[in-house]
C-alpha cells in the first residue's frame, strides 16, 4: 500500500490530491515502521539490541541520502521527458524500489520467536531463540486482552520514554529542513543539485553516528551514557544555531554536528525494550504509542516554531530547540532513577522471568560450564599424580 500510494503522488492533478496521497503514504509507512522496530526488538538480547537497532536506525539516513542524490539526478536528467516534471519521476522511482522490498518483507519476515513459522529456521534455532531471550529476562508473548491497557498505562515507563524519547528525537531537528533552507537561501553559492548533495552530509554523519554508537552502548551496556553525550552536542550545537551571528564554518559545524548527534537517538528504542523486556505485547504497543508521539509533534512543532517564512533564521525555533535540550539532559536519567526505586522494593521484572523459565541466566551458564569441567579435571589430575607417585616409589 505504502508504495501504490506512492506512485499515486507521481500523478496528482490538485492540491487537494497531493495531501490526500501524503497522508495515505504516511500512514501506510508508520505502520511499517513500527512492525519492523518490533521484530527488531523481539530477536535480540541486551548485548545485542543497540547493534541491530543501529543497522535497522541507518536505513532512514541512508534512504533520505540516496533520496538526495535521486532527487538531484532526476532534476537534471528526467525533468520533462515524458511531458512529465522531474518530481513525478521521483515518485515512480521510489515506487519500483517500495514494491519489491515490501514482497521481501512478506516471505521472509520471521515473526517474533515464540510464533515464528520460519521455513528457513529448523526447529531446535526457532527454541535457541526462545529460551536465549528468557536467559536475558525477556518475557514470550502473553497475547492481547484486557489486562494489556493496563499493563501500559499503569506502568510509569510508557509516560517517561513518551516525553524523553520524543524529546531526544526532536531537539536534532534543524539538521533537516533548517538546513537545507539555510544551504538554499546562498543562492549566489550553490545550484539546487549542490543543495540537495550538501543537504547529505548530516545524514552521511547519522550514518556512522548511529554505528558507533550502537556498537558502543552495546559493548558498555549502557544507553543513557551515549545518550547523554549526545544530548550535551545536541544543546552546544542548538546554541550555536541560536546565536546565528557566527562564521559560515561554525553554522556548519552546528548543523553536521546535530547531524551526529541524531546517532545516539535511534537507542531510545532499544532502551525502552529492555526497560519493558518483562512484556512483548505492552513493548511493542508503546514504542508504536511513543512513535505516535513523535509523528504528532513532527506535525505541530514546526509549523509553530519553523514556520518558512522565518527561514533560515528560525529565531523562534532555535530558542525552542535549546530550551527543550535542556529539559532533555534533565530528565534523561529519569528511567534509571525509577528502576533503581523499583530494585529497592524488590520488584525486579527480568529476574522474574528467568526464575519463571527455569534457565540458567544470561552468562551464567558459561561460568557453570567453566565450573563443572574444573570440578572435573581436578579428580583426573588428583589420579595421575598419584599414579606417579606410584611409580616413582617403584622405581
Amino acid at each position: 500500500m505504502w508504495g501504490l500510494f506512492t506512485l499515486g503522488t507521481a500523478f496528482v492533478k490538485s492540491y487537494n490530491q497531493l495531501l490526500v496521497m501524503r497522508f495515505f503514504v504516511g500512514f501506510t509507512a508508520t505502520a511499517c515502521w513500527v512492525g519492523n522496530a518490533h521484530i527488531v526488538n523481539s530477536w535480540y538480547t541486551r548485548q545485542e539490541l543497540g547493534k541491530r537497532n543501529a543497522i535497522y536506525g541507518c536505513v532512514y539516513p541512508l534512504g533520505a541520502m540516496f533520496a538526495g542524490y535521486l532527487q538531484a539526478a532526476a532534476y537534471n536528467n528526467l525533468n520533462g521527458v515524458h511531458g512529465m516534471a522531474g518530481w513525478r519521476w521521483l515518485f515512480i522511482i521510489c515506487t519500483i524500489i517500495t514494491i519489491p522490498c515490501a514482497l521481501i518483507g512478506v516471505f521472509f519476515c520471521p515473526n517474533v520467536p515464540d510464533r515464528t513459522r520460519s521455513r528457513y529456521l529448523t526447529e531446535r534455532e526457532k527454541q535457541l531463540a526462545v529460551d536465549r531471550l528468557l536467559k536475558d529476562g525477556f518475557a514470550k508473548t502473553r497475547g492481547i486482552g484486557r489486562s494489556l491497557f493496563k499493563r501500559i498505562f499503569g506502568d510509569w515507563r510508557i509516560y517517561v520514554f513518551f516525553v524523553v524519547g520524543n524529546l531526544y528525537w526532536m531537539t536534532p531537528y534543524p539538521s533537516g529542513l533548517p538546513y537545507g533552507l539555510w544551504l538554499d537561501s546562498q543562492k549566489a553559492k550553490y545550484t539546487p543539485a549542490m543543495v540537495n548533495n550538501l543537504s547529505t552530509i548530516t545524514y552521511a554523519a547519522t550514518i556512522v553516528s548511529t554505528m558507533i554508537c550502537g556498537f558502543y552502548s552495546d559493548w558498555r551496556q549502557n544507553r543513557w551514557e551515549t545518550m547523554l553525550y549526545g544530548g550535551i552536542l545536541i544543546l552546544i550545537c542548538n546554541v550555536v544555531l541560536l546565536v546565528w551571528n557566527v562564521p559560515g564554518g561554525a553554522k556548519f559545524f552546528a548543523f553536521i554536528g546535530l547531524g551526529v548527534a541524531n546517532g545516539p537517538t535511534n537507542l531510545i528504542v532499544p532502551w525502552l525494550a529492555e526497560f519493558m523486556s518483562h512484556d512483548l505485547e505492552a513493548r511493542s504497543t508503546s514504542i508504536a504509542i511513543v512513535n505516535v508521539g513523535w509523528v504528532v509533534i513532527n506535525c505541530v512543532v514546526p509549523i509553530i516554531a519553523w514556520p518558512i517564512p522565518s527561514a533560515p533564521r528560525f529565531l523562534g525555533g532555535y530558542i525552542w530547540s535549546v530550551v527543550m535540550s535542556v529539559i532533555e539532559i534533565i530528565l534523561l536519567p529519569l528511567p534509571m532513577i525509577l528502576e533503581r526505586r523499583e530494585l529497592k522494593k524488590g520488584i525486579n521484572y527480568a529476574q522474574r522471568i528467568v526464575e519463571e523459565s527455569g534457565l540458567a541466566p544470561a552468562g551464567l551458564e558459561e561460568k557453570t560450564k567453566d565450573v563443572d569441567d574444573q570440578s572435573l579435571e581436578e579428580p583426573t589430575r588428583a589420579a595421575d599424580e598419584k599414579e606417579v607417585e606410584v611409580n616413582a616409589t617403584a622405581v
